[in-house]
């Protein structure tokens, strides 16, 4: 009956860790308050005033547009807004507002842990998307050229790390703890907000292959397995966490430049930006390293490539209508499991394969040696998967529904869920239960960490 409800929701929505053991799980996390997060090695990001360049979302705006959380109650206090302050700020990279405010650059923490993210403000503006055909190795999907106007946003410095998705790896132990207590299942009223949780690894030695310190870029996961990463997060504090679109992860990587590489065109300056297979040694490495780009986001190019939210389309851009579009109009909702869009290229890409256009899409090979059947919705398994990993964007106003959040989060062709309903009923493979802020007390309560 979940499942059957469950579908409907996901229908009506889109009509709009550390190492880990040999169990394939992330260690049993001490404590909070006992351990301290290892923070990734930097360098300061470039000091920079950015000015808003659009105006916030009208309340019409259903991709961008402000509303809580359906875990919290009409009367409860609301709570200072992340990375926003009325007092203009003296020397950090910021985005003025057009009432006055300020967006700023923030840490966040994983609730229930302390472990930590960075978010950067990023201001809104047009850019020209894709690549000019003068550009050299340019390919035939960067094309044609159009304009989009995007808002403002937040963006991760740093892509995700081992850290911090371990923490949502252990969801799965947690919710078979919870749940053999009868807690934090799903029922038809509240299953919209759960989460589905990655299995347990079935060759740990796979993923890890290229990398496991908690200060590298976290990969291998699969695109759906993403999004429920920034579902997740987001019901866990409170705030509307996704992935990028193609349009606003292209802008935030270009930062204002309109050259092959945002430091400009030239290939040998690529390694004091980019892990890619010239200099990588063909493993992932730690974020934050090399040098940032200029709004001070790290790692754009190279170490893991990003997952965006788009369908990937051979034929580029063809279909855009409009020389100059929003970056929600630009956006390609997927209508099947392959192609997929992933972005900035990886530690085993070669230096054209980094440019700021360069598309790379997903394929079912991706997943080629799983050997169980179904193959996992959640895991991939074979290069360049091992090299695809995450970047959060949180935008300056949410949707104002829940339903409108869903269809960020949501599975949205219905063999992704199908495969794991598969997996679960046949082997327990992953689990899937309801998240909301109170979780961590109910984790510490049963005794999973």
């Amino acid at each position: 009956m979940v499942k059957v409800v469950y579908w409907l929701i996901v229908a009506a929505t889109f009509m709009f860790f550390g190492v880990v053991n040999s169990s394939g799980e992330p260690p049993v996390q001490q404590q909070e308050g006992t351990t301290q997060s290892k923070q990734p090695q930097s360098k300061q990001p470039i000091q920079a005033k950015q000015e808003e360049q659009s105006k916030p979302a009208s309340a019409s705006d259903p991709a961008t547009n402000s509303g809580s959380n359906s875990q919290a109650t009409e009367n409860s206090k609301p709570k200072p807004r992340l990375g926003i302050q009325t007092k203009k700020p003296a020397e950090q990279p910021f985005v003025e507002l057009s009432d006055g405010r300020f967006m700023v650059p923030y840490s966040g923490t994983i609730p229930g842990t302390e472990i930590k993210f960075t978010m950067i403000p990023i201001p809104g503006g047009t850019f020209l998307m894709g690549s000019p055909d003068s550009e050299e190795d340019r390919m035939d999907d960067e094309g044609p050229q159009f304009e989009v106007a995007v808002k403002p946003f937040w963006m991760g410095k740093y892509e995700v790390t081992w850290e911090e998705y371990m923490e949502y790896m252990r969801l799965n132990r947690h919710f078979k703890a919870l749940q053999a207590k009868g807690m934090r299942k799903v029922t038809p009223e509240n299953e919209i907000d759960g989460v589905t949780a990655p299995s347990v690894l079935y060759k740990p030695e796979i993923t890890f292959e290229a990398g496991e310190d908690i200060d590298e870029a976290a990969a291998s996961m699969s695109q759906f397995s993403a999004k429920q990463y920034t579902k997740w997060l987001s019901l866990l504090s409170d705030d509307f966490y996704r992935l990028p679109t193609e349009a606003e992860w292209e802008y935030a990587c270009r930062a204002g430049t309109t050259t092959a590489y945002y430091f400009g065109d030239d290939t040998d300056d690529l390694e004091d930006h980019c892990w890619h297979i010239e200099n990588s040694d063909y493993a992932r490495q730690a974020v934050g390293v090399l040098e940032p780009n200029p709004w001070g986001l790290y790692d754009m190019y190279g170490n893991v490539a990003e997952w965006v939210l788009d369908q990937y389309n051979e034929d580029g851009f063809e279909e855009i209508e409009s020389e100059a579009v929003t970056a929600e109009n630009a956006y390609k909702k997927p209508t099947k499991l392959y192609p997929r869009v992933v972005r900035g290229g990886h530690y085993l890409s070669e230096p054209e394969e980094c440019r700021s256009a360069s598309r790379l899409d997903s394929e079912n090979d991706w997943r080629a040696t799983d050997p169980q059947i179904p193959r996992s919705p959640l895991w991939l398994t074979d290069e360049p998967a091992l090299g695809v990993g995450i970047r959060l964007l949180r935008p300056l106003e949410a949707p104002s529904s829940r339903k409108a959040k869903e269809a960020f989060w949501a599975p949205d062709v219905p063999e992704i869920m199908e495969a794991f309903w598969d997996r679960q009923n046949a082997k327990q493979l992953g689990s899937f239960g309801v998240v909301d802020p109170k979780l961590p007390d109910d984790i510490k309560a049963v005794g999973s960490r």
